[in-house]
């Protein structure tokens, strides 16, 4: 049986590897065993992260929501809950747009939302 050598193969592989784990500390980037361990972990914690941003993100809504209501004299639970029965279906991430760079737009939302 003729000979395989897999020099090329693995040496492409051991290339892109370390190519995609590029700026990792110490043996992280160099050695490739550490190297392929480092990059399963990196893509279950991207994808994890893509996760939480949805949620801090809503949190941050939230904030900025509760801020701009209490100036206008009202809790941010009343707020919404006029928002549902004046069926008003703005999500939070456009009403904290709207709180943050669009301030007369938002106080005729909240003026609505007490009528």
């Amino acid at each position: 049986m003729a000979r395989v050598k897999r020099g090329i193969v693995t040496h492409r592989k051991h290339k892109k590897l370390h190519k995609l784990t590029k700026g990792y500390r110490g043996g992280r980037s160099k050695l490739v065993r550490e190297a392929k361990s480092a990059l399963l972990h990196a893509g279950e914690y991207a994808f994890a992260g893509r996760k939480l941003r949805k949620r801090d993100m809503r949190r941050l809504w939230i904030v900025q929501l509760g801020n701009a209501v209490r100036a206008e004299g009202l809790s941010y639970s009343k707020f919404i809950a006029g928002l549902k029965t004046k069926n008003i279906n703005l999500d939070r991430k456009i009403l904290a747009d709207l709180a943050v760079n669009h301030r007369d737009d938002f106080k005729k939302i909240v003026a609505e939302t007490r009528a």
